[in-house]
């Protein structure tokens, strides 16, 4: 246990019917940090988050908060607040009830709660709205009223549960960044869940894969999204493009892979299980694939795929293309340059090998 952990647990396990919708899971989180949990639907973030809260214990396995051991704590003894996806503000009280409901049930001094409630609100941006009625704020002050009402009590941990999954697109990526500004202008710990790579992505310190119960890994964003350590978290974090085919050789940590249509293109060895001869994976990110009439670089790898379709959105338009029945996207350039991309026309795509990881095929 780190000494500035505000979150410490060891071999958490929750069973239900023997299967284990938490299989012993660690995790030490320091004070002041953004920790998601990232996951599909169905992994277990929600009862993870459940044993954190206290509204459920778990089989085995201990957790901790600022030291103390908190198996046995009611929800409403542990230094915790949850935002939820709905966010259930009481209809009947104003913006500024809401936010002191909390502190008037510790029976904090009415003119304490005034100041207290009229500093959060300035903090999430919302000065002079106590008196306000719930329903005439938008979503995104809803949020942040919902927020306020958690970090007024001074939580040492602020658990969300989706909490943005209710608001449209615009107001969510908004929201992202404020959500990110908030928790460094609090400092106070946020253990966020969701199943959006983005969100976690944006907002974070350390994100934790999470994949039927276990993590699959637990890093800063830059390393998930460049150095995955398993399959499934280069397939789940950002695009990923996916090319099978037989393992032919391992050179100073490169290797070699013969693809279906013949091609060998290199990439660098992620897993320790790889053997030639089997069937292997190369992971490659759109944006690291050149469109390219000639190999840009003795060095580079390179393969021959065939012109699906183009799909134009901004900055991120890209090419589909397919090798040996194999779909690849490309990311197309800025700058006007691409070549002129039929249906059914051929292109060469070359990639630096150092930017391609490659797994077994066998790997889970």
């Amino acid at each position: 246990m780190g000494m500035d952990s505000d979150l410490y647990c060891e071999g958490l396990v929750r069973r239900f019917d023997n299967n284990a919708a938490v299989d012993h899971i660690s995790l030490d989180v320091p004070a002041g940090t953004f920790f998601s949990i990232l996951g599909p639907s169905g992994c277990g973030k929600t009862t993870l988050l459940r044993l954190l809260a206290g509204f459920d214990k778990p089989d085995e396995g201990e957790i901790h908060i600022r030291g103390q051991r908190m198996n046995d704590v009611p929800p409403n003894r542990r230094p915790v607040n949850m935002v939820f996806q709905h966010l259930a503000l009481f209809p009947t009280m104003s913006v500024g009830d809401n936010i002191g409901y909390g502190l008037k049930r510790r029976k904090v001094p009415v003119a304490e709660r005034r100041k207290r409630i009229g500093q959060v609100l300035e903090q999430v941006g919302l000065p002079g709205l106590e008196y306000r009625d719930p329903q005439e704020l938008s979503g995104g002050q809803r949020q942040r009223v919902a927020l306020a009402r958690c970090l007024v009590l001074e939580p040492t941990l602020l658990l969300l549960d989706e909490p943005l999954g209710a608001l449209d697109l615009k107001l969510r990526e908004q929201m992202k960044v404020e959500l990110k500004h908030l928790q460094k202008q609090f400092g106070t710990t946020f253990v966020y869940i969701t199943h959006d790579q983005s969100e976690a992505m944006v907002m974070s310190d350390q994100v934790a894969v999470m994949r039927d119960g276990k993590f699959d890994q637990v890093a800063p964003p830059e390393e998930l999204y460049r150095e995955p350590a398993t399959p499934f978290v280069a397939g789940f974090v950002g695009d990923n493009n996916r090319l099978s085919g037989e393992l032919v050789a391992i050179r100073d940590n490169l290797a070699e892979i013969r693809l279906d249509d013949g091609a060998l293109v290199r990439g660098r060895v992620a897993s320790g299980d790889l053997q030639t001869g089997h069937r292997a994976e190369l992971y490659i990110r759109p944006e690291s694939l050149v469109l390219s009439g000639e190999v840009l670089n003795s060095g580079f790898s390179a393969m021959q795929a065939s012109v699906r379709t183009t799909l134009f959105d901004g900055a991120n338009s890209r090419v589909e293309a397919e090798n040996g029945g194999q779909p690849v996207y490309a990311r197309l350039p800025q700058d006007g340059s691409a070549p002129t991309l039929s249906a059914g026309s051929f292109i060469r795509l070359a990639w630096d090998p150092a930017l391609a990881r490659v797994f077994g095929a066998g790997n889970p």
